[in-house]
């Protein structure tokens, strides 16, 4: 099958489709530097930017400079201003130049550098306020120096202003990183090597993306298609879809070993988290060749595990860090002005946006819907804000360093998601938000010290659906406890995106000094408060409220239940192996046939004396000889279902009992056994629709790429094809 040739995003645009290609690519004109190329592509940027913005950037300057008018008027001698309405109109005059002359100040910031800003903005601001003053009877001004100690007052207010007006655009962003890299340009010893930065849309179906691409609403990928230097491809990840497989596949090329989210570690008796530092990094140790695809002078930003690349910057695995370079970066944005305020107006923002969604769709019934609540927003303000610039500051500063590979995980669109659904207005929003950050890259690349090439795609795709506890009154945990009358200890909290702030607080611990001793105090409180830990669930009738009787675990439960999208792992504590079918049936009678039996449960996996078998309410499926009674489980899953399971339940970390929720045949809505109604891990609806967007000039495989050790491979290729990785045996060629 040629995915690739079926939904290429080229041919003719017409004219009803112009609009929906913004944004070329700055040309270059003889002459003329990459600095001078991304300041006049940032000024124009920055002219684009909506009239309302501008008009709510002047009305606030007016307010806050009027206050530093009267302080120059009562404490410089030299100058006066008559009340009471002058004030404000000297002050709107000031701010309305401000306004106009925002894009010479962007394209400044990049020529000269914030010092350069500053200064123009002072000389300038005196000479306007000798201009103003001249033009406005009630304003007097005796001399020059006088007007520039009016500028130097009325020019700070105007800088933090400044910060606060364009803290929320990305060109500001961006400027700062050009202006400064290019006082200090890299030398390469091989430059005429090219970069690859791998940017990785978690959670985004092909399905999506292809709709958004077609609609025009992700500009950058849109143009980048219909000019025909990308194509968009669609591949699927195997069980379980989750981030921590699929990354172990795409960075490691191993996928073998990781059967969940989390689950529990039978030989250790312990359970491993995948977003928990300490067990990413045992993980990571565990099933790394060495040989990842980021070894050869790469970079990991903001991803579970390393690639083995030699810097790794908000990397869950913590085995490589990032340096002083990376965590100065981290630390200036956080700790800046400019970062400070840019990180505050836009958590203000999704705080905002957050909470006016969730009350929308309450208000008008929209379902499936999962519990929204403050917790959930401020995860929201972190990773769509903060996260998000990071990244982009990030990956901007080792291009301009000239590393040769870059590989980043934007979580933004399956954070948001999980929680409102996978076609929610909010959701498709943090999509182009992501396009967004693409754009701002295009421009750092054109100032790079090496050419770089652009790999998008996703890791997974997501599925919906009524939540498993929503639907039947009782959680997965619950059902396990009443079937089997044993005490359970659950695993079912939403912990992914919270792993992301623990990640961003960790790397700021590593610095030293004040600050890094107050983040680790932090990140010791976060430990302490950690998520991961199991709510004990008793044998008794199933409630309204989803769980039992629910307290925190022991450790004496019987068995271990987790949740991981509509995918459910079952656990018998304390056993070395797992469990046979006619093992658990003589031990707990009537759980294996209840949970088959369940209306909401799709299918279960249990290993038989024959292998492993799939059981249904109205048939079975023997897997390794496909023999099938009555009606097979696994026909609405798809073709590649058998395989699928046939390999995880071969596995020694399979858990004695699978669990994969219904799917509905009509919409493909599933039931997640987490309280999120955007989910993956399991099998049914688009959550193993993953997509990719690669140059057409670089190797791709044609078929589709099925499984994230093939993508490893496909994307290991693209490498080796620029040059890249030469010299190491790759595994499997050792011979």
């Amino acid at each position: 099958m040629r995915i690739g040739a079926d939904i290429r995003c080229d041919g003719a645009v017409t004219a009803n489709e112009t609009a929906a290609v913004p944004r070329p690519e700055p040309e270059s004109r003889p002459g003329e530097s990459s600095t001078a190329r991304v300041a006049g592509a940032l000024a124009r940027e920055s002219m684009r930017r909506p009239w309302y913005t501008y008009a709510i950037s002047y009305a606030v300057s007016v307010l806050l400079i009027v206050p530093a008018v009267w302080l120059c008027d009562w404490i410089l001698p030299g100058f006066h201003v008559a009340e009471p309405g002058w004030p404000i109109v000297f002050a709107a005059v000031l701010a309305l130049v401000g306004v106009v002359l925002q894009p010479l100040l962007v394209w400044a910031a990049v020529r000269l550098g914030w010092l350069g800003v500053l200064l123009l903005a002072f000389v300038g601001q005196a000479a306007i306020v000798l201009l103003t003053a001249a033009i406005l009877p009630h304003v007097t001004v005796d001399d020059f120096w006088t007007a520039f100690l009016v500028a130097v007052v009325v020019g700070l207010v105007s800088t933090v202003l400044g910060w606060f007006g364009s803290a929320g655009t990305g060109q500001v962003l961006v400027s700062r990183l050009v202006a400064s890299a290019q006082r200090r340009p890299a030398k390469l010893a091989d430059p005429e090597v090219e970069g690859v930065v791998f940017v990785q849309m978690d959670g985004v179906p092909f399905p999506v993306l292809q709709m958004a691409i077609t609609a025009g609403t992700v500009p950058t990928l849109t143009r980048w298609g219909r000019s025909g230097t990308h194509r968009l491809y669609e591949w699927t990840p195997k069980q379980p879809a989750t981030t921590p497989a699929s990354q172990m596949g795409i960075l490691h090329g191993v996928i073998d070993g990781i059967p969940a989210f989390r689950w529990y570690d039978r030989a250790n008796d312990r359970v491993l988290v995948a977003n928990k530092p300490a067990d990413a990094a045992v993980i990571e140790a565990d099933m790394t060749t060495g040989k990842g695809l980021l070894v050869d002078d790469g970079v990991s930003i903001s991803n579970l595990f390393t690639g083995d690349a030699p810097t790794a910057v908000l990397t869950m695995s913590r085995r490589a860090r990032g340096g002083e370079a990376a965590r100065q970066a981290v630390a200036q944005f956080v700790m800046s002005p400019a970062g400070l305020t840019r990180a505050l107006s836009r958590s203000v923002s999704e705080l905002t946006r957050d909470r006016f969604q969730t009350r929308r769709a309450i208000s008008r019934d929209v379902q499936p819907r999962c519990e929204r609540n403050w917790e959930t927003a401020l995860l929201r303000c972190v990773t769509n804000g903060a996260l998000r610039d990071l990244n982009t500051i990030l990956v901007s500063q080792h291009m301009l360093m000239g590393v040769r590979s870059i590989y980043v995980d934007f979580v933004d669109y399956d954070e948001i998601a999980h929680h409102a659904g996978i076609l929610r207005p909010e959701s498709l929003e943090a999509l182009e938000a992501v396009d967004g950050v693409l754009h701002q890259l295009e421009l750092v690349a054109s100032a790079a010290p090496r050419k770089y090439r652009f790999v998008i795609l996703s890791d997974h795709g997501q599925s919906q659906g009524a939540i498993f506890a929503d639907r039947y009154g009782e959680d997965l945990a619950s059902l396990v406890a009443r079937l089997a009358q044993s005490d359970v200890a659950s695993f079912d909290d939403s912990v992914e995106g919270w792993g992301r702030t623990r990640a961003l607080v960790g790397e700021l611990a590593s610095s030293d000094g004040v600050g890094g001793r107050a983040m680790q105090s932090a990140a010791n409180a976060m430990d302490k408060g950690d998520r991961n830990e199991p709510d004990a669930v008793a044998a008794t009738p199933a409630t309204k409220g989803g769980k039992g009787k629910a307290e925190p675990a022991t450790g004496d439960e019987t068995f271990h239940v987790f949740g991981s999208g509509n995918l459910g792992l079952i656990y018998v504590r304390g056993e070395k192996r797992q469990l046979t079918r006619r093992e658990l049936s003589e031990r707990y009678p009537g759980l294996v046939a209840g949970l088959a039996a369940h209306p909401g449960v799709g299918f279960v996996v249990v290993m038989d004396d024959g292998g492993p078998v799939v059981l249904g309410s109205d048939g079975w499926h023997r897997l390794d000889d496909g023999h099938v009674e009555g009606v097979d489980p696994l026909l609405p899953f798809g073709s590649y279902a058998p395989g699928f399971v046939q390999r995880v339940a071969h596995r020694p970390e399979a858990p004695d009992i699978y669990v994969n929720s219904l799917l509905d045949p009509g919409t493909d809505e599933v039931a997640a056994f987490e309280g999120l109604v955007g989910c993956h891990g399991g099998l049914g609806g688009w959550q193993d629709r993953a997509c990719a967007v690669v140059p057409v000039d670089v190797p791709f495989p044609e078929e589709r790429v099925v499984g994230a050790d093939a993508m490893h491979v496909a994307l290991r290729d693209i490498l080796r094809h620029l040059g890249h990785r030469q010299g190491i045996t790759e595994p499997g060629e050792e011979s």
